[in-house]
């Protein structure tokens, strides 16, 4: 393969998508399927905002494009990438800037009720973020519902089981047919 291919989990806050997004890649690594995995919350964390960067996306852009170029000249092609509003079309122009004009998106709407994302943060915030978590994240479902495109696939999360869900999502991918075990750059290590 000479085109790179991403895996976009998109969805609200509580969802599960960084859950997911790591059990896709257990999935990919028992299946012997190079790739990586990249967190896009991280891509911007900084604080305060660059100049003229009010939300980040500038920061992020040149990060993703940083991390993917190492992960690349690696010989690796596939991404998992994980990050709220990854599956619309406004973050396009950011992954193909970074991975190619010919890259592959496969995008994911995970989906979840307020109930169950509320139940899940409350676990998971326990800090002072909480009810800031809550509010966004109920604003972001609506927006991700109304402007996620057709092509996206939605998952709902709901009661399902994070193995279940990322077996679906890897199967979207289909990387797992006839893929090369190991990246044609070096081999990667732990240490």
């Amino acid at each position: 393969m000479d085109h790179a291919e991403v895996l976009l989990i998109g969805g609200r806050a509580g969802v599960g998508k960084t859950t997911v997004g790591w059990e896709v890649s257990a999935r990919l690594r028992a299946a012997q399927v190079a790739h990586a995995v990249i967190d896009g919350d991280f891509m911007g964390a900084v604080h305060p905002a660059p100049p003229d960067d009010a939300h980040r996306s500038g920061i992020t852009a040149r990060n993703l494009a940083a991390v993917w170029a190492n992960y690349a000249e690696l010989g690796y092609r596939r991404l998992v990438y994980t990050n709220t509003a990854s599956v619309l079309d406004m973050a396009t122009p950011m992954f193909r800037r970074a991975m190619g004009d010919d890259v592959r998106l496969v995008r994911v709407l995970l989906t979840a009720t307020d109930e169950t994302a509320e139940q899940r943060l409350t676990g998971r915030e326990l800090g002072s973020e909480l009810e800031h978590e809550m509010r966004g994240s109920r604003r972001k479902a609506r927006l991700l519902d109304e402007q996620a495109p057709a092509d996206v696939r939605r998952v709902p999360t709901d009661g399902r089981a994070v193995i279940d869900i990322a077996a679906e999502l890897v199967a979207a991918t289909g990387w797992t047919v006839d893929v090369p075990a190991v990246p044609t750059g070096r081999t990667p290590t732990a240490d």
